[in-house]
């Protein structure tokens, strides 16, 4: 047998939707989904799950290209799920030209998962500034470099302008990165989808409507 049909065969054999799956009841769910989505993400913490405010920022550049990646997400709130980045980076740019993403949060261990999609803003440069200011030293050095998702010679050089920029932040604590943008994503849909064992998944999708939210069930 081949690698390929190996990893092929491998692939099938991975167990999927393993353990006690919790329910879901469309019919009860609450009248906004940032009131599921909070349910949700606080029962996904109490099973345990690690990191369940990861989730997959997905962009379009101005060419129309799309690209994934997985950030934090920093608060969600009737004005929509915040997520922090450099207004220079890659992300930044594609949301420059082309200002809408998704967003999919999975929690494998409750075979659970939520998209949400929709135009993005910008928040205010207090909010910006704020976010910055709440990141670890670590990370806030990094981030004044402004160099993300550049070319790089070796880790040694990336480790000595980090070092450099934390002795920065050292001797100026309240230091923000000029580029350093909170976006939200302003939903139009959010769908939480609840895997099954025999794939009889449940599916509920929220539509924003200018009345408010309307809910739909969808076919697995």
């Amino acid at each position: 047998m081949t690698g390929a049909a190996n990893l092929r065969q491998t692939l099938r054999d991975i167990e999927v939707f393993s353990g006690e799956l919790p329910g879901f009841d469309p019919t009860t769910a609450p009248d906004t989904p940032v009131e599921l989505f909070t349910e949700w993400l606080l029962e996904a913490l109490s099973a345990g799950v690690k990191e369940p405010h990861a989730m997959t920022l997905a962009t379009a550049d101005a060419s129309g290209d799309p690209t994934a990646r997985v950030l934090i997400l920093k608060d969600v709130s009737t004005q929509g799920w915040q997520f922090a980045s450099a207004a220079n980076s890659p992300k930044g740019r594609d949301l420059a030209a082309r200002p809408c993403a998704a967003l999919t949060f999975y929690w494998a261990p409750l075979a659970r998962q939520v998209r949400v999609r929709g135009p993005v803003v910008r928040e205010t440069p207090e909010a910006c500034a704020a976010d910055f200011l709440a990141r670890g030293a670590g990370a806030r050095a990094e981030a004044l470099l402004g160099r993300q998702s550049q070319p790089l010679a070796d880790l040694a050089e990336r480790d000595a302008q980090v070092e450099t920029s934390l002795t920065r932040i050292k001797s100026e604590p309240n230091l923000v990165a000029p580029d350093w943008t909170l976006y939200s994503v302003r939903p139009e849909s959010v769908e939480f989808w609840q895997g099954d064992k025999q794939r009889r998944h449940t599916r509920l999708v929220y539509l924003s409507t200018p009345d408010g939210w309307t809910r739909q069930m969808l076919w697995p």
